[in-house]
């Protein structure tokens, strides 16, 4: 298939009828000698397909799209959704090549409006406005979870998800239920993104920016102490389970210290910094980016001797920590650096280190 207009038929035709499920997208090698492989929900492309559809798309796109008014776009939701799924999947082509153009993100902003102003109803869940803006998140999830090369660590759509949750929770109520199954579904694109691109701060930052905008949804202050309580748990162990998967990453380390700051229970930070120490000491971990984490986790909570005392722990009995004062002393110069400090003295006494 090198004809450019096909390629883009094909990649229009497989966007279109997706029914709204999350496609994993991968660029494939020529040497497949095909220029599409699909299985399911799994979708194959070459990169020179994916540039033949996008000049194709582009066009179409600057000559009957852009030049479209607001009463052109709300005239739209009056034809058949077949036509409606075909100009949709225009842009999904342009942002599936250039995740950054924000031309193409823009005029999708200016579709979702027109659907909201079409269908002004915001009493109804099953509204058209309602199914646009969920079929809009599992694009986005489309992009942001699948091995691409830069929509993982995307800021335009990271930026356009969050425009897109900050007007579906206008659409309609939201139960502490309903908003408790929303963060973790977020939360579940995050860590997959975070996977695909390590260090990914776009990803947990539009975290931090949801947990705020889901704590003002809340609202009166009983409803969202009860709400934080309820969500602190859960969320603090998918957090710390991802950690300890990827103990490099300062990013996740950073959001996991940011989620145990706005966690109301003191014993569920306890129990986080005690399995992150535990995990550090049992495989002889010394990368930077966990101690910190230990060093301001500890000192921000007011836990340093919950540390110390799983390092005793670790040693022989009896044994204690070497130069435990000295560090102690330091502590305000590379704190890190002294928890790590105790670790190997924990290791060099019970025999256990590695080096990582």
């Amino acid at each position: 298939m090198s004809n450019p207009k096909d390629v883009f038929q094909e990649l229009a035709r497989i966007f279109s009828s997706r029914d709204n499920q999350v496609l994993e997208i991968e660029i494939i090698p020529p040497s497949l000698c095909a220029t599409f492989l699909q299985d399911g929900c799994s979708l194959g492309i070459t990169k020179k397909a994916l540039v033949q559809a996008f000049t194709v798309a582009r066009q179409l796109f600057f000559d009957r799209l852009l030049p479209m008014s607001e009463d052109d776009l709300q005239a739209t939701f009056a034809t058949n959704a077949e036509s409606r799924n075909q100009d949709s999947a225009i842009t999904e082509i342009m942002l599936l090549f250039d995740c950054e153009h924000l031309t193409a993100c823009n005029w999708r902003k200016r579709r979702l409006r027109a659907a909201m102003a079409h269908y002004p109803d915001i009493s109804s869940q099953t509204s058209t406005a309602m199914d646009l803006l969920e079929a809009e998140l599992l694009l986005m999830s489309s992009y942001q979870c699948s091995p691409l090369h830069r929509h993982t660590k995307s800021p335009t759509l990271w930026h356009h998800r969050l425009w897109v949750i900050v007007h579906l929770l206008q659409r309609r109520h939201w139960s502490p239920e309903d908003l408790f199954e929303l963060q973790l579904a977020e939360l579940d694109v995050v860590l997959r993104a975070g996977e695909l691109h390590p260090k990914n701060y776009y990803a947990f930052n539009y975290m931090r920016q949801l947990d705020v905008l889901l704590a003002d949804t809340v609202g009166k202050p009983t409803c969202h102490s009860t709400w934080e309580t309820r969500t602190a748990q859960s969320v603090v162990e998918r957090i710390i389970d991802w950690c300890l998967a990827n103990p490099r990453d300062i990013s996740g380390l950073s959001f996991g210290l940011y989620v145990l700051n706005n966690t109301l229970e003191q014993h569920i930070r306890v129990k986080a910094l005690e399995r992150v120490v535990r995990f550090a000491l049992n495989v002889g971990w010394e990368g930077e980016s966990l101690w910190t984490f230990v060093d301001q986790a500890s000192r921000q909570f007011g836990l340093e001797s919950v540390v110390e005392h799983i390092m005793r722990a670790h040693c022989d009995e009896g044994t204690g920590i070497r130069d435990s004062q000295m560090v102690k002393d330091s502590r305000q110069k590379k704190s890190w650096q002294n928890w790590l400090a105790e670790a190997k003295v924990c290791w060099a006494v019970d025999g256990q280190g590695r080096n990582k």
